[in-house]
């Protein structure tokens, strides 16, 4: 294992990030964990990372969001955002904020580490077609995007009122993996 890590984690579930970090741990890379977006931010500030695992839903915020601020403060670091909900419009949105591949929860370490490998064929999104709920989610993170995270802007967007968008993203944030 190298000295420093290489890698950063980033996902608010401890659980899968402790067992993904002992995967990688045993294929001989190091890696940091952050559990929001500031602890990435603070890990970034603090070291230089040449991988990224991003997760798309960090306890309600947008890791799409997240992902420009991260390439901005270490410009060559490669980011994969990582999902429990696929879809092909948030790949899109990954790939045009310069992640250099999206792939959906459960992956396997050996998937993770040939996911930046840019010679890899690009994995299928899902077999299976997305649930209502999960395409309502994905409607309303593309919406919550085009509206910088601004939770009453896209509520008027969505013809929704305020309180019920913001159950809407508290609940998805205890039923997504």
């Amino acid at each position: 294992m190298t000295d420093a890590p290489t890698w950063l984690l980033i996902d608010d579930d401890e659980t899968f990030l402790q067992v993904l970090h002992r995967s990688l741990d045993r294929q001989g890379i190091g890696a940091a964990v952050a559990h929001s977006a500031d602890e990435a931010r603070q890990a970034l500030a603090q070291q230089r990372f040449h991988h990224c695992v991003l997760d798309l839903n960090l306890a309600g915020d947008s890791g799409l969001q997240l992902l420009p601020d991260l390439l901005s403060r270490q410009p060559d670091l490669k980011v994969l955002v990582l999902t429990g909900y696929g879809s092909i419009a948030t790949a899109v949105e990954a790939m045009r904020r310069g992640a250099v591949n999206y792939l959906c929860k459960p992956v396997t370490v050996k998937q993770l580490i040939s996911g930046f490998d840019p010679l890899a064929t690009a994995p299928e999104l899902r077999a299976v077609p997305p649930s209502v709920e999960e395409m309502e989610w994905e409607h309303i993170q593309r919406v919550l995007n085009e509206h910088d995270g601004n939770v009453s802007a896209t509520a008027r967007a969505l013809n929704m009122h305020r309180r019920t968008l913001q159950r809407k993203l508290q609940k998805h944030s205890y039923w997504r993996n």
